[in-house]
């Protein structure tokens, strides 16, 4: 197998090496740098359900409104919670969704992994189902998020502890 690479308009594959002799111009300096940056964000303990986010990570980022287009990419460090998108304007959304996890993911199963109290392995669950991270694509500045979206950190236990996210901003810079 060989993947095509764009070398300065050069293309060859990963495993050729060029010839001896073969003179090639030196690489030009790249005028769009792909730029990186990550932040740690910790939120406290919070009741269960799902709590919208999306301030907090905004004003976590100062350096988005510097990337012209570009990824952020949320990364929550734990498995008895999850990140979401989600409708941001209705909060009756966040009590639906609540509801529908539990029906999907029951306390009353005759779960073996009951250790750590009867919420923590629909909690696991939960969190497999839903995710522990997040792409989102960022355009101008700006997180491209429909409208009526928002991120949210679900909260699956009852008895929670403090939630770490990692946030990884990678993009090119606006001119």
């Amino acid at each position: 197998m060989t993947m095509e690479v764009d070398l300065d308009r050069r293309s060859m594959s990963l495993w050729e090496r060029p010839s001896r002799g073969i003179e090639y111009p030196e690489r030009s300096a790249n005028r769009f740098p792909m730029q990186f940056y990550q932040t740690r964000i910790q939120f406290p303990a919070v009741r269960r359900g799902c709590h919208l986010i999306t301030e907090k990570i905004l004003e976590s980022l100062p350096e988005l409104r510097k990337i012209q287009v570009g990824t952020l990419h949320c990364f929550l460090q734990h498995t008895s919670a999850s990140l979401s998108i989600n409708e941001n304007a209705d909060p009756d959304v966040r009590v639906d969704m609540e509801l529908a996890l539990d029906h999907v993911a029951p306390e009353s199963l005759n779960y073996i992994h009951t250790m750590e109290g009867p919420d923590d392995m629909p909690a696991h669950v939960k969190s497999t189902l839903i995710g522990c991270s997040l792409q989102i694509p960022v355009t101008a500045g700006r997180l491209a998020l429909g409208t009526w979206q928002g991120i949210y950190l679900c909260e699956h236990r009852n008895q929670a502890t403090p939630r770490s996210i990692v946030l990884t901003l990678m993009g090119i810079e606006r001119a």
